[in-house]
């Protein structure tokens, strides 16, 4: 009998956490919305970071699935190799060190930024991703598949690595000489900095 009470007050506990997880993430909506449409959509726009996309889309406008499929696999493979040709390329040019100084002057509110060309492949980061492409995920299709001025909200999830509960925030990123959307940027914000 002992078991039995123990189990249903378990399944109670897991019910309201169930229950909580929605409350949650709406309590963090307006905040992370309010960010999208200000500090991130601003260093969307950095001239840098958006000739870097710009420069990286006249490379890339040609690739087919295979080639995307390849890139990704060389990434993968390349983050536990001692030669890391295609991760250096990334990580070492400039739009990368401008994502990583705004990570950095963020005192830890930024967990993460990546932007991403017009085929969801990797343009700079302020951190090494575990994939090169993400083309096919929500941060992408959801942001830049979108058109101009989409926020795509990820789940408010903990972070196995750091523990810190965090948002992916993402939006598409338009050249201002075209009003063309061209890429999308993805920040993971710490909720508890907000």
């Amino acid at each position: 009998m002992h078991f039995s009470v123990v189990l249903k007050s378990m399944a109670g506990v897991a019910l309201a956490l169930t229950l909580a997880v929605p409350a949650q993430a709406d309590e963090f909506t307006a905040p992370l919305t309010a960010l999208a449409n200000g500090d991130i959509k601003a260093l969307a726009s950095d001239p840098a970071l958006v000739a870097a996309i710009v420069a990286q889309n006249a490379v890339t406008a040609s690739y087919d699935q295979a080639k995307i499929d390849a890139l990704d696999a060389q990434w993968k493979a390349e983050v536990g190799a001692a030669s890391k040709p295609l991760i250096d390329a990334t990580l070492g040019n400039a739009a990368s060190q401008y994502l990583k100084g705004v990570q950095d002057a963020s005192a830890g509110k930024y967990t993460e930024i990546f932007a991403m060309d017009a085929k969801g492949l990797n343009v700079a980061q302020s951190t090494l991703t575990s994939d090169y492409w993400q083309g096919d995920e929500d941060k992408f299709t959801k942001s830049f598949g979108a058109g101009a001025g989409a926020v795509n909200l990820g789940d408010v999830e903990q972070d196995e690595s750091t523990q810190v509960f965090q948002s992916q925030v993402s939006v598409p990123i338009s050249d201002p000489a075209t009003g063309a959307v061209i890429g999308a940027i993805t920040v993971g914000v710490d909720v508890s900095a907000l």
